[in-house]
């Protein structure tokens, strides 16, 4: 019994009781504080540092032009995970088919063109050839654009 008490598990969901429970008693003690709290956790994750090819200072667009472009990022973005959410709920049925005729569908499968490192493969080559771990690179970093309140300056 008292294994279980003393998980990883149960240590993670105490500890997020705790969290929450600690946030609910700040927002009633000092609501505006938990709320700047929370804006400045967002703003201070970690970055990725710019690609090569960033706009100079003296080159920017005007900021006008980069709202505008980060809102229809955003709303782009947002149909599109909406699309992926309504693919991958369609899929579980239609994967389960047979190939064949459905009323006005056909459904099939194509082999894909695309291939991907068997990295299993690979570990097991470089470890009976003696050459260590199996060299990896980080992958390009993401594009990450979110609304953030910004309070008003006062000059």
């Amino acid at each position: 019994m008292l294994h279980a008490l003393m998980s990883p598990r149960t240590t993670r969901t105490v500890r997020s009781l705790l969290g929450t429970v600690a946030d609910a008693v700040r927002s009633i003690v000092t609501p505006a504080a938990l709320t700047e709290a929370r804006q400045l956790e967002t703003i201070e994750t970690e970055t990725a540092p710019d690609p090569a090819d960033v706009y100079a200072a003296d080159e920017l667009p005007e900021v006008e032009a980069i709202e505008t472009a980060a809102a229809e990022y955003a709303a782009a973005a947002d149909q599109a995970r909406t699309a992926d959410r309504a693919k991958r709920k369609t899929r579980k049925l239609l994967d389960r088919l047979p190939a064949g005729l459905y009323g006005g569908w056909l459904v099939s499968r194509t082999p894909s063109s695309r291939q991907t490192a068997d990295l299993d493969a690979i570990r097991a080559t470089y470890q009976r050839l003696g050459l260590g771990d199996v060299p990896m690179k980080q992958s390009a970093p993401s594009l990450k654009v979110e609304r953030i309140d910004v309070p008003a300056l006062t000059a």
